[in-house]
């Protein structure tokens, strides 16, 4: 795995950008990485400059303001925008400042900080912010060098292995994995539609990179997967629980991991996958979901998922009594799924079901009964009926 993109150093080159952008502007210019490290910062005379940016330079760090949360969400305005964000001043000494990320395609690589000048910044200084990024995207991925080419490829093999393209032979020895592996797939996806895709990606490499140099990560749609190649099961829960509280942390929103079945078969990466995507479409879609999840910890709420899968493919599988039930019920105003679904909950037991319901026993039975003679639905048959019935009444 690699480090942050200033792992080569800083150049004279990234100096003379910030001094470039400073001249334009009219105020102090810093460079920054994704760990709010200033890279470089311009020197020019008579430059406006402000106390904070002072700290910045002598600390090398952007000083970090606990009582000011809101400087944490300009970084992620700054990341998310992808032009220059004017923003508001946080504190009475502060200058008012203007930011852009920096980027290589949809990856964020850090952050451009202009102080404006003694007049606001015009479209020129503006056009400046956003020609200095792309110049210094290109001096990052090129300090990036042979590491970030060895992520890339990792990152390659292992999305090859997850979507079943590709050699395992080659992924083998792409990936360095040991013979034999102990392969453990997790997965990584925010909570509901949080628009997370681009940071969560980049906050998951780099997590990993500082913890497992063997890790290897991919990103496919929503989601970022971590391959784990010598972990036994429940060390790699421990690193999973490890994992998303930092993530939680950094991205300051709810994350979800999910946790495959340990295998020394490389050619089960994309049964692994389908595995964590199960566990994931349960846990991201309940708020109060648990934050690392096997499949044994869901495994019900991933079996119905499944199910009702199946009959949304097959729609001809569902009983037409039930459907009958379900529609008589939105147009009568009566209860009858409501008490089936309870009954078979209880487990038969009608006292406790009736309970449920805050009905009468006999009522409950009443209704029990009369679900035969109107819709056909046989519920003290065959347990298999019961089942069937059930499972469609719960979907």
């Amino acid at each position: 795995m690699t480090e942050s993109p200033n792992a080569g150093g800083t150049s004279e080159e990234l100096y003379a950008l910030a001094d470039a952008m400073a001249a334009v502007i009219g105020g102090s210019v810093s460079i920054e990485d994704l760990d709010n490290r200033v890279l470089a910062y311009s020197s020019i005379p008579e430059q406006r400059i402000d106390e904070l940016r002072r700290r910045g330079i002598l600390d090398r760090r952007v000083p970090d303001e606990p009582d000011q949360p809101e400087q944490q969400r300009q970084y992620r305005q700054v990341l998310a925008a992808t032009g220059v964000v004017r923003l508001p001043i946080l504190a009475p000494d502060e200058l008012p400042r203007a930011a852009v990320a920096i980027r290589a395609g949809e990856r964020p690589l850090g952050t451009i900080w202009a102080i404006e000048g003694a007049t606001p910044m015009d479209a020129t200084g503006e056009s400046a912010l956003l020609d200095g990024a792309r110049l210094a995207a290109t001096h990052l991925l090129r300090h990036w060098g042979a590491a970030e080419l060895d992520r890339q490829s990792r990152e390659d093999a292992l999305r090859g292995l997850l979507v079943g393209d590709g050699t395992t032979s080659e992924a083998r020895v792409r990936l360095g994995l040991p013979d034999p592996p102990r392969l453990t797939l997790l997965a990584f996806a925010p909570v509901g539609s949080s628009p997370l895709d681009a940071r969560l990606s980049t906050a998951t490499a780099r997590h990993w990179a500082a913890v497992s140099a063997e890790a290897a990560t991919a990103t496919i749609n929503r989601t970022v997967y971590v391959l784990l190649t010598d972990d036994p099961p429940a060390t790699a829960r421990r690193l999973a629980e490890r994992a998303v509280a930092a993530l939680c942390s950094t991205l300051d929103a709810p994350v979800r991991c999910a946790q495959s079945r340990t295998t020394n078969d490389i050619t089960e990466m994309p049964a692994l996958r389908t595995e964590v995507d199960g566990i994931l479409r349960v846990t991201t879609a309940d708020p109060g979901g648990l934050a690392v999840a096997a499949l044994g910890d869901v495994h019900a709420s991933v079996l119905l998922t499944h199910v009702a899968d199946e009959l949304a493919r097959h729609p001809n599988l569902r009983h037409p009594g039930i459907e009958a039930m379900l529609e008589h019920d939105r147009t009568r105003r009566t209860n009858y799924a409501a008490s089936v679904t309870a009954w078979l909950d209880a487990a038969g037991n009608i006292g406790e079901a009736a309970r449920r319901l805050t009905v009468h026993p006999n009522t409950l039975k009443y209704r029990l009964r009369r679900v035969h003679d109107l819709f056909g639905v046989d519920l003290f048959g065959h347990p298999d009926d019961r089942l069937s019935c059930w499972l469609q009444l719960r979907l």
